[in-house]
């Protein structure tokens, strides 16, 4: 794993995953999937100030990095999410499946990078303020290369907006597609063919943006 991290953050230290879940506010749904889902949680590193010797201060004071070996691959997000709402600290979180592993941060809505080897995860600390750094790992997480790209005069916020439109959007076409493919009535068919042309051209204008 490629984590460009000062080693006067590093910490690995275990958390009792039993203490852990008891003072988050779950659900009994949730807890179940907590038990389920979670093998183990390690906070790994710990990003402050005085660690990285930043001279600008920041409203975000710290910054931790947990690493968290699931059980299984498909599971629940909501509890990473439980853990993220409910902890005062900024949290990045390293899930860890056997060989392979992806990143995660909540920001408005939980985002996860695709699973990837182990090796071929990658997060560096880029920054002169915790605020600066925190809004570099939310870039790296949950921006696809071809959104981070469009940096041009819009903030963090309006580029994940843009993602998740397109994304959206490429789901409707695809829809779309099918739905014309197995459509026999042509009146119904050509309406489809005209929804899929306006789809696509509102997706060609995002990108184009």
């Amino acid at each position: 794993m490629m984590m460009d991290l000062p080693e006067a953050t590093r910490i690995h230290k275990r958390l009792p995953k039993e203490d852990f879940y008891k003072r988050l506010s779950l659900t009994a749904a949730l807890k179940e999937k907590f038990v389920a889902d979670v093998e183990q949680i390690y906070v790994e590193n710990s990003l402050t100030r005085e660690r990285l010797n930043l001279a600008k201060d920041s409203a975000v004071q710290e910054i931790l990095l947990l690493s968290v070996t699931m059980k299984k691959k498909e599971f629940d997000g909501k509890v990473i999410e439980a853990i993220a709402r409910q902890n005062p600290h900024s949290l990045i979180f390293l899930l860890l499946y056997e060989e392979e592993a992806q990143l995660a941060v909540y920001h408005g809505r939980l985002y996860r990078t695709p699973w990837l080897s182990k090796g071929e995860i990658a997060l560096s600390a880029q920054g002169f303020s915790l605020e600066e750094i925190l809004k570099g790992f939310i870039e790296q997480i949950a921006l696809t290369e071809e959104t981070a790209q469009k940096a041009g005069g819009i903030s963090l916020d309006e580029r994940l907006h843009l993602q998740e439109k397109i994304e959206k959007l490429k789901k409707l076409i695809e829809k779309a597609e099918r739905a014309a493919w197995k459509e026999v009535q042509p009146k119904k068919r050509f309406a489809l063919y005209q929804k899929l042309k306006a789809y696509k051209k509102e997706l060609e204008d995002l990108q184009g943006g």
